[in-house]
């Protein structure tokens, strides 16, 4: 039986500077883990998703409970569309391990374990896991200021995701809702803001100025009440309210334009190395 798809919360947890797909699954209070995101820590190789599917063939020849307990369950790619991908339980995790001669074995098995203590002391206490994001986005060198609308947006991105299971919205399409929102207030799609900003594979949100968190946020609730009223069944019926909850904070950027006398859009970030974005015209 695969992992439960309505029950879970996915997010990315950090190996040194290895970033692993996760998702929690409630119901059986398990961690799932990416198999191809843990392969490229053990092995370092350059196409970790060719490693693990010569290895999975391999084990699966022997007879190895690893390719057995392997499930597909859909995550967030690096082009963001959700896709099937092999994940592992903790346990299924440590198998294979031991399937994969590295000097990194011991020091992921420890993380493992760290991985699965904190998520028991975040289900007692749901405020260690605010904390814990703050200090990780405070030693990354974010202001408290911009923290704390980070913080904010996250519950109010999470209030909209529900709303949109609630409405029968797939997670496959939530990349396409997000996509319209966007446009719809900033005049640019995720991947041409992202590119704007020079990023890749980075959280456009984690490089977004204050007031730029701020209108998405405004985007986004607004989305949220404007489903809660017009209750969309259909996908259409969703990117309709999509539109008209940016077009909320469209008003307002091309408002707070118009007294400042400056774009709100910004090419700032957050990389440790500013690279030169490409230049695109924004939209209204």
């Amino acid at each position: 039986m695969s992992p439960n798809e309505k029950d879970k919360k996915t997010s990315i947890k950090l190996f040194e500077d290895y970033k692993v797909r996760t998702s929690w699954d409630n119901e059986k209070e398990l961690w799932y883990f990416s198999v191809v995101d843990i392969v490229a820590i053990l092995t370092e190789s350059k196409d970790p998703t060719a490693y693990w599917r010569k290895l999975k063939q391999r084990l699966k020849e022997e007879g190895n409970e690893t390719v057995t307990n392997c499930h597909g369950l859909k995550m967030q790619a690096p082009d963001g569309k959700m896709r099937l991908t092999d994940v592992l339980d903790t346990e299924g995790v440590l198998r294979l391990v031991q399937s994969i001669p590295s000097p990194k074995a011991e020091p992921f098995k420890l993380w493992l374990a760290k991985v699965g203590s904190e998520r028991l002391d975040e289900i007692q206490d749901p405020e260690i896991a605010i904390n814990r994001a703050l200090q990780y986005y405070l030693a990354k060198g974010y202001s408290p200021e911009w923290v704390n609308q980070r913080l904010k947006s996250i519950e109010i991105r999470k209030a909209l995701t529900d709303e949109w299971q609630r409405s029968g919205v797939k997670d496959s399409q939530y990349a396409i809702l997000t996509d319209i929102i966007t446009k719809e207030w900033s005049g640019m799609k995720t991947r041409e803001y992202k590119d704007y900003k020079g990023l890749k594979k980075e959280s456009l949100r984690d490089n977004m100025s204050n007031m730029e968190l701020v209108l998405n946020m405004l985007a986004e609730v607004s989305t949220t009440e404007i489903s809660k009223q017009r209750n969309p069944k259909t996908l259409d019926e969703n990117k309709s309210v999509a539109k008209q909850g940016g077009s909320v904070a469209k008003v307002a950027r091309k408002q707070i334009e118009l007294e400042t006398g400056k774009p709100v859009i910004t090419d700032e970030n957050f990389l440790p190395q500013k690279k030169k974005p490409k230049q695109i015209k924004q939209k209204d």
